[in-house]
Order: C-alpha cells, then sequence, then structure tokens
C-alpha cells in the first residue's frame, strides 16, 4: 500500500468543523441516522454507528441531537428519507475522486455536485469509472503507550488482520480489510494504546503526482463544504 494517509486531512477537517459547528452537527447527525438503520443501535455489533457517535462526542455535539438521529433511524421521526451516495469523478490532471454524500433528494444533490465540479475543472463520471483505482480499507489511528514496545504492537495488529502499517505525527495507522477493522482495535486496547482514530476510508492502489495540488484540494473543500457532501477521496499523493 502506498504512503497515503487521510489520517492529517480528519485533523484538519476536525478543526474546520469546530469552527462551523452547525453544518457539521447536521452532515454528522445524518450519518448517525444511516449507520443506525442499516446495522441496528446496539453500538458493540454496529462498528460504523460507534464510529460516528465517537466523532460526534469529539465534537461536543450535544446528547439529544444525537437521540434525534437516532429515533429517526427508527422511524420515529419519519418527516426525512436519507439516501447514501458515492459519486465518481476526475478531476483537474486526471485526478480520480470518489465522493460521499447522504441526502434526500439524489437527483438534486447529484445535479449540484455537478455543477460544482464542472466550475471547478471536474466532471462526473459513469458508475465503476473510479471505484476500481481504490480499495475500501479500515483505519485504526493509535499513540503508543509504555505498556506495550512498538514492534510488539506491529505484531499483534498482523496477527489480528491489519494488512499495512504507517507512522505519521506521532502515531500510528493500521490499515485492514473493513471486515477485521474492529478486532484490530480490540487488539490495540488490550495492548494500552491509546485508540484516537477509527475509519473507513477510501484508499487508492496506486496514488498520483500532479502539478496543482492547491487547485486540486480548492476543489475537495468546495464539494465537502455541500450540505450532502460527507467526505472526498482522492487518488493524488
Amino acid at each position: 500500500m502506498s504512503g497515503h494517509s487521510h489520517w492529517a486531512t480528519i485533523k484538519r477537517k476536525k478543526a474546520d468543523m469546530d469552527a462551523k459547528k452547525s453544518k457539521g452537527f447536521a452532515k454528522i447527525a445524518q450519518e448517525i441516522s444511516v449507520a443506525a438503520k442499516q446495522g441496528g443501535q446496539d453500538i458493540q455489533g454496529n462498528i460504523r454507528l460507534r464510529m460516528v457517535i465517537d466523532r460526534a462526542k469529539e465534537l461536543n455535539m450535544p446528547a439529544a441531537t444525537i437521540e434525534r438521529a437516532l429515533k429517526k433511524a427508527l422511524g420515529q421521526d419519519a418527516s426525512e428519507n436519507l439516501w447514501e451516495i458515492l459519486l465518481e469523478a476526475r478531476g483537474p490532471e486526471g485526478v480520480a475522486l470518489l465522493i460521499e454524500g447522504i441526502t434526500n433528494n439524489k437527483n438534486r444533490t447529484i445535479g449540484e455536485v455537478r455543477s460544482l465540479l464542472e466550475k471547478n475543472g471536474g466532471k462526473i463520471v459513469e458508475e465503476g469509472a473510479m471505484r476500481w483505482l481504490f480499495d475500501l480499507k479500515g483505519v485504526v489511528v493509535i499513540t503508543l503507550s509504555l505498556a506495550c514496545k512498538k514492534e510488539d504492537i506491529e505484531l499483534i495488529a498482523i496477527e489480528k488482520g491489519a494488512e499495512d502499517i504507517q507512522e505519521e505525527e506521532g502515531t500510528m495507522l493500521f490499515y485492514s480489510s473493513p471486515a477485521n477493522l474492529e478486532q484490530v482495535r480490540q487488539a490495540m486496547q488490550e495492548c494500552q494504546a491509546k485508540v484516537e482514530a477509527l475509519f473507513l476510508e477510501w484508499v487508492p492502489k496506486e496514488p498520483i503526482r500532479i502539478s496543482d495540488e492547491i487547485n486540486l484540494q480548492k476543489l475537495v473543500e468546495i464539494l465537502e463544504d455541500h450540505e450532502d457532501i460527507q467526505r472526498v477521496f482522492t487518488n493524488a499523493s
């Protein structure tokens, strides 16, 4: 696997969301509803729901807001139906984009995203044209403790399904299949390592280099600022 990592981006987005909490809360509430509807409300058995609620708590989302999102999943609040979308696009310099979103109106969201792309050097492409360039991976981010040696933690993580290990800004990142994400997380907790984050990420199989990273970053930020877009992944290194 390449040296690509979404961890630094996630930390930046957290800082951005702290500054724009109302929009951030709305997006996370949507994701809580979808995760609970798909996998149930037991966070022990629904790792995606646990990841989203953990992120909500990190951002100090009010408990009442989390509860409303869960009720929506149960059908107690049927005022809005939500659908997940994964749009594929080509960006500047041929960069591949995967755009994750949650919306109550697919046609509206797709039309608005198409317009944003066309105004910024990109375009939506047919389904499957870009997804094959990525693998969906689970990522566990930890900081080390004195209880376990780094080498021991790496071996334990590999035994539990970690496929790649990276170090970044004082943390270690363990990549696995989504199916093995929970057992890697549990292994890290047993090692008394602090789990900083847990998330799913579309990882490019072969990252490409581009000449204008600023232009691409601007496009990603424009897309992620849309109320229905959760995350944008690229194959730029």
